[in-house]
């Protein structure tokens, strides 16, 4: 898991973190809150890990109730250069034009995720409900 901070839009620091979204989300996002004076979150509602984006979008809307912090969403396909994304076994999501679908691929595709310098290089979604526009794999 990748996270970075921005300060007024410009990329300030990155973390990575190892483990399952299940597990270590809700403590991290819990010390940042404690730590810093948070605007508002960003996450990617996909498309990736299906449970992971659940898992994000439900942590970070119950904050949103209950902190009143909110949160925007962005497609995974901007923190990668709109590279072919693992879904499962050798399928790939992959955006052609507007439309995600998925794709096999013999070899592995490296699907590697950046945090972009700054926040004009993102196009935040309308809507911050998980990208569901695909069944599950």
């Amino acid at each position: 898991m990748q996270i970075g901070f921005y300060k007024e839009g410009k990329l300030i620091d990155t973390k990575e973190y190892d483990g399952l979204t299940s597990d270590i989300l809700l403590p991290l996002l819990k010390k940042f809150i404690d730590s810093y004076d948070i605007e508002y979150f960003i996450y990617t509602n996909g498309p990736g890990s299906h449970m992971a984006t659940k898992i994000a979008y439900v942590v970070l809307k119950s904050i949103n109730i209950i902190k009143d912090i909110d949160f925007k969403a962005i497609s995974a396909f901007d923190l990668n250069n709109s590279k072919p994304i693992k879904a499962l076994g050798k399928l790939y999501f992959i955006k052609e034009k507007e439309t995600i679908i998925t794709k096999r691929f013999e070899e592995n595709i490296d699907s590697s995720f950046f945090m972009p310098k700054t926040l004009n290089e993102v196009e935040f979604l309308e809507d911050n409900e998980p990208n569901y526009s695909i069944a599950a794999v």
